[in-house]
Parts: C-alpha cells; structure tokens; sequence
C-alpha cells in the first residue's frame, strides 16, 4: 500500500512537472515567434488632447515627454499621418505640449504615436538629390537610395529590426555636407526585398550578406572607402559583416546608434518590458539558436570582437527601454584592450535610436567631428556626454 502511493505520488509529480516544462517551452517558443516575426505592425499608444495655436497637446506618458524633436504619426485613410513636433513647451501629470513644426494636427482624439523618424518618404524631404537603385544581392534585387556626392569614402546606412531606409533620413545631410556618398540600403524581409528562405529575421546572422552586397555594389560604382552606419539591430548585422566578409577591408570608419552589441542583453532586457520570468529569456536563446542556427556567442561583442575592428563611433541613451546602454559602456570600456579604436557618447533620458532627436545639432557635431577625426588620422578614443 505504501508502495502504490509513492507510485501514484511520483506518477503525478512527474504529470505536473511534464506539463510545467512544456508550458514554459511553449512560451520560450512564443517569444522566440515574436522575436523572428517580420511583420511587424505599427501601435499607437498615445492619444492627441488638443490641436489649437500652433501646439499640440498629448496625453502624458513617458514616451510623450521625451526631449527633443519627434515625428508624430498616425494611422489615416491614406496611410499614415506625419507632423513634427518640437521640444516640450509644457507638461503637466495629465497632458504633455509640444509646438507643431511641419504638418498639420490630427483631430483630438486620434491614436498617435513619437516617431523617431520625422521625415517622410525619401531624401527630398531633407532637400537631397537622390536616386533609387538596385543592388543585386544573394536573394534578389534590393532597393536603396543612392544620394550622390563629390568625395569618394561612402556611407552605408543600415537600419534596425523592423525599422525602414526612412530611419537614416535624420543623419543624410550633415553626412552629404561632408561630400560623401550615401548608400541607404534594405535588407531581406524589408518591404520591397527579398523575403528571407524562411521568412524570418536571423538577427543579423545572415542579414549581413546583404550589407556585403551594398558594400561592392559602393565599390563597384567608385566607393574607395566605406563608412558604416547602422541603428539598433544594424550595429548586429554590420558587425557580423566586420567579422565575416571579405569586403570587410574596405570598412575605414563605422558609426552605430543604440547598437545591438550582445543579444543576450537585449532579450534580458526585452523580457523585462514584457514582465516575463528572468529564466525565460535564457529559454528563448536556447529556441531561437535551434530554429535559425544563430550562435549567440558571436553577437557578443565584448568577449567576441570581430575580425576587422575599424574606427568606430557609438552613441547610446541612457534612457534606452529596448536596447540596454549597460552593454554599450561595457564594449567600451573593453575596446582599448581589444584593440579597436572607438569613441563613446551617452546621452540622456533619450528613448532607443533617439539621441539625434534630443539634440540634432550636438549629435551631427559628434558624428562629423569623429568622421573628420579619422580622415585626419587623429586619435579617436574617448568617451563623453551629450545634452543636459
């Protein structure tokens, strides 16, 4: 009898444990889904108050009362609204204003969100030349914008995951100021590329193959030297083309805003937002490497630097919520042991990808005073702040 009841009791622990472990790999694989998902569709979580003399007055949140200069968008009949919106004129614990700059308001009460992007479609909107082509690449055909120049050292502009080309539009003309070439380049899953053989982001692991595309396709159309610029997931991609390609050489600077320097602290950091168990996010790293065969290792910048390590310029917000900082100051910090030249720059309070927005003017000071240091072939190490 005693017999039959440790039975029965060891038969239904191992019931429940099964079921436990199975629950917690089915949500392992859920994050793993939204991790790897490209269709990535927009949200708007602020609301619109008031619109009246000039100002637009949002309900507060956090993201509402970043600093700087935002674009406001919003879902409309013919796609998608835009304004502009400057720094904050007033706030208060219920409404946030802001003077409108470019646009017109949408009505009071319309879902609305900050955009850190507030130019639309292409470089006209900042007053440039440009031209769209395509690159010919591993899957297909990708579509880029070519905004021509007199020098010969070109930029590489390479956005973040499930962001678009629109991302590089803040930066184009202090980098066309400087004479260089641009290059603003998709990469597969974007709108108008090809779509990956599985349909899925690999998280820069074989995105970077279409930056090498990009990158010969600047070659072979006068580029002597190459400058990349990437945002977010592009510091990802970028640095695994550092590490891999043989185009790397050619690289003679890279510039990366909020980068993804270690994807085990973004997904720590991602979990967070999401109020998720801490031991989920190791789980999904184990699911994420069995589905597309990414070795998170080498996305690990700090213990694993690429082969080609470049000059190379990183601006973080310490107020970044979807890419943590902490890894940035730590590749940093470790960079002079590692024998790659770099520059770091923090800024405040400002949100993921928006250190232009807080402060456009000290920002592109930072990146063409950096650019200007290397084709100068001055010392280039350091670290500082930016705004107030």
């Amino acid at each position: 009898m005693l017999l039959r009841r440790v039975g029965a009791g060891l038969g239904v622990g191992l019931g429940v444990g099964a079921g436990v472990g199975a629950g917690a790999a089915g949500i392992g694989w859920f994050y793993s889904s939204v991790l790897l998902d490209t269709s990535i569709r927009p949200v708007f979580p602020d609301r619109v108050l008031a619109a009246a003399d000039g100002t637009v007055t949002l309900a507060a949140s956090r993201l509402t009362a970043q600093p700087g200069t935002w674009g406001l968008r919003w879902a409309d009949p013919s796609g998608s609204g835009l304004a502009v919106l400057g720094p904050v004129a007033a706030e208060n614990r219920r409404e946030v204003v802001r003077p409108l700059l470019a646009g017109a308001a949408p009505e009071p009460g319309t879902a609305v969100v900050l955009d850190a992007g507030p130019y639309d479609p292409d470089p006209s909107a900042r007053g440039l030349r440009f031209e769209n082509v395509d690159v010919p690449g591993p899957l297909g055909s990708y579509p880029a914008w070519w905004v021509p120049a007199d020098g010969d050292t070109w930029v590489v502009l390479v956005h973040g995951r499930g962001g678009a080309r629109r991302e590089a539009l803040r930066i184009l003309p202090a980098l066309h100021g400087r004479g260089h070439p641009q290059l603003v380049i998709t990469y597969r899953n974007d709108v108008g590329a090809p779509p990956s053989p599985d349909g899925r982001y690999h998280l820069g692991d074989t995105e970077w193959e279409d930056v090498e595309a990009a990158v010969r396709f600047a070659a072979d159309h006068g580029a002597r030297r190459i400058v990349l610029y990437g945002w977010s997931m592009g510091g990802a991609v970028t640095a695994a083309f550092l590490d891999r390609s043989a185009e790397a050489q050619r690289v003679a600077a890279v510039v990366w805003d909020a980068p993804l320097v270690d994807w085990r602290t973004t997904l720590r950091q991602q979990a967070r937002n999401r109020r998720l168990p801490p031991w989920l996010s190791p789980l999904a790293c184990v699911v994420t490497s069995r589905r597309i065969g990414i070795d998170f290792d080498r996305f690990d910048l700090r213990r694993n630097p690429p082969a080609v390590r470049p000059p190379t310029f990183v601006v973080h917000s310490a107020g970044d919520t979807a890419v943590p900082v902490a890894a940035s100051r730590a590749l940093a910090a470790a960079a002079p042991g590692l024998g790659w030249p770099m520059r770091y720059l923090e800024v405040p309070l400002a949100e993921h990808t928006a250190s232009w927005n807080a402060d456009p003017v000290a920002y592109e000071r930072a990146v063409t005073s950096f650019l200007d240091e290397v084709a100068e072939g001055r010392p280039n190490e350091g670290a500082g702040t930016m705004g107030g």
